[in-house]
């Protein structure tokens, strides 16, 4: 079982219209990437902001096909989060 201090951050988000965001940092509990092209589920845009005082951690990973999953869990040590085929995406996706 991964523990927090195991999950990886978001070490930077570019989806500034995502309520979570505040000044380019994550600030959701944990965010889960999944979806047909590494997208990231926690992504919500409404008419205020939200989120814990800490960088946002990745929770979870859909994405088997990724080099840095290992069980649904993300091994990368930190990730990226911006616009590529969808408004918020995991940018440190490889394909394996």
């Amino acid at each position: 079982m991964t523990s927090l201090q195991d999950m990886p951050q978001v070490q930077d988000c570019a989806v500034s219209s995502c309520s979570y965001n505040a000044e380019h940092q994550c600030h959701a509990g944990a965010i889960t990437v999944g979806g047909d092209h590494a997208h990231c589920g926690t992504f919500v845009e409404i008419s205020f902001r939200g989120g814990l005082d800490r960088n946002g951690m990745v929770g979870a990973c859909h994405r088997s096909d990724c080099v840095h999953n290992d069980k649904l869990e993300c091994t990368a040590p930190g990730i990226s989060v911006g616009p590529e085929a969808d408004a918020a995406d995991c940018l440190t996706y490889q394909a394996r």
